[in-house]
């Protein structure tokens, strides 16, 4: 395909999968529940983390996160305690993990707010890979065992960051459509990256936009340079074309 029959191509799947069908069996399901700011962020923010493996099963995680929170997301965090006990366990992330997440959140709302710990300060540059560095030092200031930093991941050592990519998509991007949300309007649409997993990688590797074979921070980059040529106001949409056509089968 030319680029601009692949852009024709990858604007229409976009468009095909962005809506509200996509839903139904998406982790996204569950923040979409609330109504309310902070219960949209906190419910969205963990299932974006507990968000790897099998999508049922990361929904089935996410019910019983929303039980233990008693389907009041901020209430819970604001007034957490330590020592509450916390009956979780998804893969890796146990209840150690799930302890520190909730102080640390209340840490952040008792401060500034989760849009704001992702601020830009004064001289750094203004990208998204700053952004989550920012966050991810706001995030471990708050005394925790070390097991617990892999659930929050870091790009300056290279990880691709899927799950906090994938987050802030879901808290920025316009939710005109029914899918995201559009809450937060401190970081522009157009710093977006795509959340890289084993579909939307494979999908644009097979497209031919992808060269490099792992899955990290330099591909994150060199996948969002060539989508930000098709839409440079808005590439984190494709993410919807890329991840569709892959978890469908398509090509």
């Amino acid at each position: 395909m030319t680029f601009e029959d692949l852009k024709e191509y990858l604007d229409f799947k976009a468009n095909q999968y962005e809506s509200p069908l996509f839903i139904e069996k998406d982790p996204i399901q569950i923040p979409h529940r609330f109504s309310k700011k902070e219960d949209v962020e906190i419910a969205a923010f963990f299932m974006a983390t507990i968000a790897w493996g099998n999508r049922q099963s990361i929904l089935k995680s996410g019910e019983r996160l929303m039980e233990i929170f008693d389907h009041n997301p901020y209430n819970f965090i604001i007034n957490y305690k330590s020592g509450t006990p916390l009956p979780f366990v998804h893969r890796t992330f146990n209840p150690t993990d799930l302890d520190f997440f909730c102080r640390s959140l209340k840490n952040i709302y008792k401060n500034e707010g989760l849009q704001n710990a992702f601020e830009i300060q004064e001289g750094q540059e203004k990208n998204l890979q700053q952004r989550i560095v920012n966050f991810r030092n706001t995030f471990l200031a708050v005394k925790h065992e070390k097991r617990s930093e892999k659930h929050i991941s870091n790009p300056e050592k290279n990880s691709a960051c899927k799950r906090l990519i994938m987050f802030l998509r879901w808290m920025v991007r316009s939710s005109e459509k029914g899918v995201d949300f559009g809450l937060w309007d401190q970081i522009p649409k157009s710093e977006l990256y795509i959340p890289l997993d084993v579909h939307t990688g494979n999908v644009a590797r097979s497209l031919g936009i992808l060269n490099r074979k792992q899955n990290d921070w330099k591909t994150n980059e060199e996948l969002i340079q060539y989508l930000r040529k098709m839409d440079a106001n808005d590439p984190g949409k494709y993410d919807f074309a890329l991840f569709g056509v892959g978890v469908n089968k398509e090509l």
